[in-house]
């Protein structure tokens, strides 16, 4: 799977919003996005007018960027979407929510989604008392997610957990801090994302 190398600010600039790559830095006053608001490249300070097919594609790549999920990923995503009952943009978003790396983004664990993933893939969380260490793995209602108990002493989880009241939990998980252990008690709601993505727009570019 390629694998982006560059610098991850950049991605929030050329999307024109804050995506929260880089966890605790994005609150802070080192935001390359809050210095430097504007589309990076010598170029990047000119106003220029996006096609329809330019919006629908920035709108992908920005929900492919937020999730942190190659192209092809994001592909077979949309696919599992389309093919089940309901509206297929919230089926993505549904999608990508209960992805492993987000769900344990989401519960407090880890400070951004490319941490979670990094964790996941060396081993630090269990689901339902088995090692699963497979970031795209889709958690169900009723999964109980905790960490190793090797993992427990590691300082950027404790970090992150403390710092869990900012970013908030949304009403589909549950958390309990003291054990390091988190329960999917729903299914992600529209409301649950609060980012500004429009979905249509994906669904219309891959619709043509």
């Amino acid at each position: 799977m390629s694998r982006y190398r560059g610098s991850v600010c950049r991605q929030c600039r050329r999307e024109n919003m804050k995506l929260f790559l880089k966890g605790d830095r994005c609150f802070s006053d080192k935001c390359s996005f809050d210095r430097r608001g504007y589309p990076p490249g010598q170029h990047g300070q000119r106003r220029s007018k996006l096609s329809d097919y330019g919006i629908q594609l920035r709108e992908k790549q920005k929900v492919r960027r937020l999730y942190g999920i190659s192209e092809k990923q994001f592909r077979i995503s949309f696919r599992k979407a389309d093919k089940r009952k309901g509206i297929t943009g919230t089926n993505l978003l549904s999608l990508l929510e209960t992805r492993l790396d987000n769900t344990v983004f989401r519960m407090g664990f880890v400070n951004s989604r490319n941490q979670g993933r990094h964790f996941v893939k060396h081993n630090h969380f269990v689901v339902n008392g088995k090692k699963v260490n497979i970031p795209s793995y889709q958690v169900k209602k009723g999964d109980v997610i905790e960490l190793r108990e090797k993992s427990k002493k590691i300082q950027a989880i404790s970090d992150s957990l403390d710092a869990i009241v900012r970013r908030g939990i949304p009403q589909w998980l549950e958390i309990n801090k003291e054990n390091f252990k988190g329960e999917v008690v729903g299914v992600p709601a529209r409301e649950d994302i609060t980012l500004p993505i429009q979905e249509q727009l994906i669904v219309e570019l891959y619709s043509k």
